[in-house]
């Protein structure tokens, strides 16, 4: 450690190897089915700002996050954003709920922004919302969360609301965290929900405050290094009807941004919190991207110091045959992790998007492992089976009750020299024994589609996350994708079942 002392170095584990071989066949995957529908919000005026050259894209479907309500494996929810702006946000987030294992779906939506129902007197008077995040507690009570923003970015709220009918109505959003300022001096983001899952009624929300007046300048270009960040953290213990005082779990660190805070919870209770972080960390240079995690062993009141999983540097994610940015969730300086924790044996798994493997010139989808309650990690391996050198992106990982892992993620492996077209596809590896050894990859998408019809937010975007969870016995996977060359209605969100 340099300089300040303030991080703790997690040891490198060899648990893993550096590459993960391919084991045995792929897993069966399902029909996918469509989650989402025409927009609610088409007759919406609200939401447009003065940044010349914004675009509001109706009936475009990003950024999804999906639950499965461990008192009823049947019922699955869905969240993501509905009619996406170029320059952040959307018109609402939309909720979408299966009892048949999301083979078809309702939808509703709660009351985050002024065109999905939101007013003065319920709390979600604001013109967009983004940012969607689902979870389910032991007693069946969803947990949905919102950024909630105005159309300039001088005011954002992290926003809740619970269901506790499987999804079908939505209480009247509740205010954890709101910030106005002008200057842009601070800003909200990038918040997650998780339900505790051995106590009913308590749930954890974790967030990313930038600060400093070097956010005004930077902010929308998403430069990391140009802002710093306190990860914030609330809780409720009465299923959502009250929420603790917002507060900074990494008070000592002043020097440093993080992004993409989510919190998994381990058998014994433990919380660990994942993050992007860097900036004057004291550990390398400045502006080095770190994964890293904090942990809690107290339910929250008190929290370690950092510890860094790995360093982590990305390749910009590109249209391989125009040079057109693509966002996904390596558009921050560094891969966005996702996090799951095995719910027997507390291994903790975290996939992120990192370019070591390709010496810098691609990113490719990278796994660490901790068997020690996030103590210590091992080294990152590549875990996506893409050939010919493409681009992989946007991971997600999960855990069945068996230690089966699944992780997720696009790739550009069926691209063409067609500048004019961009096939993207959807794939799923698995592993039986603890990522020693990989399965063969299966392939979510049956035909590939057109990313190029994405809409556009600092670059073509189906979302910095997308969705997988499980049901005790299979995943439950939940994502975008275009609906090639079709302006109208650019993308949907689709579910789907995968059997390792």
């Amino acid at each position: 450690m340099r300089k300040t002392g303030l991080l703790v170095v997690g040891a490198l584990s060899a648990g893993l190897a550096l590459m993960a071989p391919a084991a045995a066949g792929p897993a069966s995957v399902g029909p996918l089915s469509l989650a989402s529908g025409p927009s609610p919000f088409e007759t919406c005026t609200v939401g447009a700002s003065t940044i010349p050259g914004e675009k509001n894209y109706p009936d475009a479907e990003v950024e999804p996050f999906v639950a499965v309500n461990p008192t009823n494996a049947s019922n699955v929810l869905g969240v993501f954003q509905q009619d996406r702006w170029s320059t952040g946000g959307a018109h609402g987030l939309v909720s979408a709920f299966s009892f048949d294992g999301g083979t078809t779906w309702g939808r509703v939506f709660p009351h985050f922004s002024t065109c999905s129902g939101g007013t003065q007197a319920n709390g979600g008077n604001y013109d967009r919302a983004s940012d969607p995040w689902v979870s389910i507690g032991p007693d069946g009570i969803a947990y949905q969360v919102s950024l909630s923003v105005s159309a300039d970015l001088t005011t954002s709220a992290i926003l809740a609301s619970t269901s506790s009918d499987g999804g079908q109505t939505w209480s009247e959003p509740a205010t954890i965290k709101k910030d106005v300022s002008p200057n842009h001096f601070v800003f909200n983001d990038k918040e997650s929900v998780t339900a505790d899952p051995h106590h009913p009624g308590t749930a954890y929300v974790v967030w990313d405050r930038s600060r400093f007046p070097s956010d005004s300048a930077n902010f929308n270009a998403g430069h990391s290094f140009a802002f710093r960040g306190d990860p914030f953290f609330s809780m409720t213990i009465d299923g959502g009807h009250t929420w603790s005082t917002p507060r900074d779990i990494m008070p000592l660190n002043q020097n440093v941004f993080t992004i993409g805070n989510q919190i998994s919870v381990l058998p014994d209770g433990t919380l660990v919190d994942v993050f992007l972080f860097g900036k004057g960390s004291g550990l390398d240079q400045p502006n080095t991207s770190l994964e890293g995690v904090e942990r809690s062993t107290d339910g929250g009141r008190t929290w370690s110091r950092p510890i860094v999983i790995t360093d982590n540097q990305v390749a910009n994610d590109v249209d391989p045959d125009t040079g057109a940015p693509m966002r996904t969730g390596a558009d921050v300086g560094g891969g966005i992790p996702d996090i799951a924790a095995d719910p027997v044996s507390g291994a903790l798994y975290v996939v992120f998007e990192d370019s070591r493997f390709s010496g810098g010139t691609h990113n490719d989808i990278a796994l660490s492992k901790s068997k020690d309650a996030g103590l210590t990690w091992s080294a990152p391996i590549k875990v996506n089976q893409t050939p010919n050198g493409a681009l992989a992106f946007t991971p997600s990982v999960d855990v069945l009750p068996n230690g089966t892992v699944g992780v997720t993620y696009y790739d550009l492996r069926n691209n063409t020299p067609d500048p004019n077209t961009l096939p993207t596809d959807y794939f799923i590896v698995h592993s039986h024994n603890g990522g020693a050894t990989w399965d063969a990859e299966a392939r979510i998408t049956p035909v590939s589609f057109d990313d190029t019809t994405a809409p556009v937010a600092r670059g073509l975007f189906l979302g910095d996350y997308q969705g997988l969870a499980d049901d005790g016995a299979v995943f439950k996977p939940l994502f975008i994708q275009t609906n090639s060359g079709n302006i109208a209605n650019r993308t949907d969100a689709f579910g789907t079942t995968v059997t390792p």
